[in-house]
């Protein structure tokens, strides 16, 4: 007997829920019959997935094993449907977007925007991840349709670079004998302090590579997973901040420089399979969308050097 969805879907509701009782109200089915199903697919595995317990399910080793690969099983066969109602015109229903924290945050509300006027009916859901490691697990595992973030190595599927994001330094007015918009080698920062990331993010990666090119580590004043979060900080004088220029707007009343090397990440936008209509529709307007470096950061700062 072959393994359904509908058997993975109770699979993952019992460990959801932690028990075949609220996975049962929960999936309007009888108790029985979820047990039943659950045997099945133990059968069909070769083994028990699951420890009853008097008041809880725990999993088994079979089961830590089978789980990610159960839940990868069913949210590729939902974007799989998703996709096919979508190519079809039958479905109002959402674009699953993967990307990281700060990209959201800079890079896809123009994009968003410009595709949205042509499908006003449906709607987006962004799958926001810290780091580009798990962006890719995501869109492996099939949470999402397609994924805007750091080009991925070796990626199988259909891949388009859209830009490289460059990097600025912010701090607070008067806090550093530079100009605004000057461009200054990253190792005369070294005695500064820093706002640093979280080591799940993936800007703490980037700041640390960065200043151990230069030779130091920087220095930690506070900590946070969110850029929006490293520029008020930076702000407010607690520290500098090394963050996407993409997220700095028009208005931002601190000093702004530019580290020298640059700082820079090639940004792409990558699909599993050939896109549908409406995903490459997305990914048309991710790609004319998408700036080097925004406007108002290049009159501040000047143009990337050659």
């Amino acid at each position: 007997m072959a393994i359904s969805l509908r058997q993975l879907e109770y699979f993952i509701t019992v460990v959801d829920e932690g028990s075949f009782t609220g996975a049962a109200e929960l999936l309007g089915v009888s108790q029985p019959g979820l047990s039943h199903q659950i045997q099945a697919l133990e059968r069909e595995l070769g083994g028990p997935l699951l420890e009853r317990l008097p008041r809880k399910v725990r999993l088994t080793p079979a089961g830590r094993t089978a789980l990610p690969h159960a839940r990868a099983s069913l949210a590729h066969a939902q974007r799989a449907s998703s996709a096919a109602r979508r190519a079809s015109g039958a479905e109002t229903g959402e674009l699953h977007v993967g990307t990281l924290y700060s990209i959201s945050t800079g890079v896809l509300p123009g994009a968003l925007r410009t595709w949205r006027r042509s499908y006003p009916e449906l709607q987006v859901h962004l799958v926001e991840l810290p780091h580009t490691n798990e962006l890719i697990a995501a869109m492996e595992a099939g949470q999402a349709d397609v994924a805007v973030g750091p080009t991925p190595p070796e990626w199988d599927g259909p891949c388009r670079v859209i830009g490289t994001e460059e990097f600025v330094i912010a701090a607070a007015p008067d806090a550093l004998p530079y100009p605004d918009g000057a461009q200054v080698p990253l190792a005369d920062l070294a005695q500064q302090d820093w706002v640093h990331y979280t080591a799940r993010s993936g800007l703490s990666d980037i700041l640390n590579s960065a200043c151990e090119h230069a030779g130091f580590t920087p220095r930690l004043s506070v900590r946070t997973e969110q850029s929006p979060s490293a520029l008020s900080l930076a702000r407010a004088g607690v520290g500098l901040a090394l963050l996407p220029g993409n997220i700095v707007p028009p208005h931002f009343d601190g000093t702004l420089l530019r580290p020298d090397p640059p700082v820079l990440r090639p940004l792409a936008v990558y699909t599993r399979v050939r896109p549908d209509p409406i995903t490459a529709a997305f990914v048309s307007a991710i790609s004319v969308e998408t700036l080097v470096t925004p406007s108002h950061i290049t009159e501040r700062l000047g143009p990337l050097p050659e």
